[in-house]
């Protein structure tokens, strides 16, 4: 939809090139004037800020087939005319008269509704009535808000992380992955999305996350599970285990005598850490069975369980299932 500023503005002159320039070389300037100007590359500086703003606004009409024409069409029929208030228009319809077949008054007159019916969506509202208004009924709008997907490695997701995105277009855009965003979770940008062209605030962009799976990790809320092997003898005995956290830190954890598989025990804040708190480290114990035994070892655990008796664990299971 046209802006009624776009009088005023040279697109082309603002990224330096000519009217005939094709879309890849349009593309191609406005890549190299973004790097320069982005406020990520110019800390502070308000002129390079500006200077993104502008040239953001010029690539956003003139990539857009449409716009593009509008735009030319526009700059073509009034290049450097601009709308006066409170019947004022004897400027304006010299203009566009030509437009409407005018010269004779009555000619102009009759042709005001016509005018009314062509401009009137082209800039998002009417023109006053009885001739006397040319304002827009409409004040400056929002731009539109997009829609984008981001694929995080686990270890970015929780604990945050600014990454560089290419927008459609191949505009870059970093943004700032808050710690503890989630598989799933949609992320809303303040002021990423399109640009305004009536002169209000940018749109916002709204990124849907996607978490890629851990090899040891999994997330629960705001915990973080994983599975800790123990052998049988540290199992049965009782044992201090090392356990890996996520940043790299190996913590201890004491495993009581007669621990069974499926055990959890917990290690305090070493989850998930949002502004809505921090989660635990939850470990399921996992009694490993030796997969080969020496002829030594085979011999022991013979002994081993002969001197345990006719003790059956599974008695209690099928007392419960006969009812």
């Amino acid at each position: 939809m046209a802006s009624n500023d776009w009088f005023d503005k040279d697109f082309y002159q603002v990224l330096g090139v000519s009217k005939n320039v094709t879309d890849a070389e349009l593309k191609k300037v406005y890549r190299k004037l973004a790097r320069q100007y982005h406020p990520d590359s110019n800390a502070g500086d308000a002129a390079a800020e500006a200077r993104f703003k502008e040239v953001s606004e010029a690539y956003s009409v003139l990539s857009d087939p449409k716009e593009r024409a509008e735009y030319d069409q526009l700059r073509a029929m009034g290049s450097g005319a601009r709308f006066t208030a409170g019947g004022q228009q004897g400027g304006f319809e010299d203009v566009f008269g030509g437009m409407f077949g005018g010269g004779a008054p009555g000619g102009r007159r009759a042709q005001s509704a016509g005018f009314d019916d062509i401009f009137g969506s082209m800039f998002g509202g009417q023109f006053g009535g009885g001739g006397a208004s040319t304002g827009f009924a409409r004040g400056p709008q929002k731009g539109r808000d997009q829609t984008a997907n981001v694929t995080l490695d686990f270890d970015t997701a929780i604990h945050g992380e600014t990454v560089q995105l290419e927008r459609e277009g191949g505009r870059p855009l970093s943004v700032k992955i808050p710690a503890g965003v989630a598989d799933g979770q949609k992320i809303r940008l303040r002021g990423k999305g399109e640009q305004s062209l009536t002169g209000g605030d940018p749109g916002d962009l709204v990124l849907t996350v996607t978490v890629r799976k851990h090899p040891v990790f999994a997330r629960d809320g705001l915990d973080l599970r994983l599975d800790v092997p123990v052998t049988f003898h540290e199992a049965a005995l009782g044992a201090t285990i090392e356990v890996p956290t996520l940043t790299g830190e190996i913590v201890k954890l004491r495993v009581a005598p007669g621990t069974p598989s499926g055990r959890v025990l917990r290690v305090k804040g070493r989850g998930v850490t949002t502004p809505k708190g921090t989660g635990d480290l939850l470990a399921t114990v996992q009694v490993a069975v030796p997969s080969n035994l020496s002829a030594d070892a085979k011999k022991k655990l013979e002994a081993f369980a002969k001197a345990l008796g006719d003790e059956n664990p599974r008695d209690d299971l099928i007392a419960k299932a006969k009812g």
